[in-house]
């Protein structure tokens, strides 16, 4: 079993999509290892968005990630990080494959309502930055 993160973002808190998401996930057969709900301070998101830092959508992203309040969870199945982005679908919802996630529910590129891992080396990382002692 692999595990991976998922933050469901602000724009679908606001929606109340929480339960939705968790469905979405519990019938593709991934495993909540670990929950949380939290507000992202700026110097979180910021942290946490490193790899961005210089770009320009970085300031504007920050903002939004600390606009509401955040769910990230650790999620285990087989071949996680690549399981949960098929789920999800493609970063922009106008470019997502009907029945991803990210199709349904993603407002725009920012306010796609979900992150996901995109390696598992990430997914390491992205969960140590959330979760004590999960590991991957």
């Amino acid at each position: 079993m692999n595990r991976t993160l998922l933050i469901i973002k602000p724009d679908a808190t606001e929606r109340d999509l929480i339960g939705h998401i968790i469905s979405r996930l519990e019938k593709a057969r991934f495993k909540i290892v670990a929950v949380k709900m939290l507000h992202l301070t700026g110097q979180q998101a910021r942290a946490f968005y490193a790899v961005h830092e210089g770009k320009p959508f970085l300031d504007a992203l920050v903002e939004f990630m600390t606009s509401g309040p955040v769910v990230p969870m650790v999620l285990e199945k087989d071949g996680a990080v690549a399981a949960l982005r098929t789920l999800v679908g493609a970063t922009d919802p106008a470019k997502a494959e009907c029945g991803t996630v990210r199709y349904e529910i993603g407002v725009d590129i920012q306010k796609n309502s979900v992150h996901a891992s995109d390696s598992d080396e990430n997914a390491a990382k992205e969960i140590a930055f959330f979760f004590d002692n999960v590991g991957v």
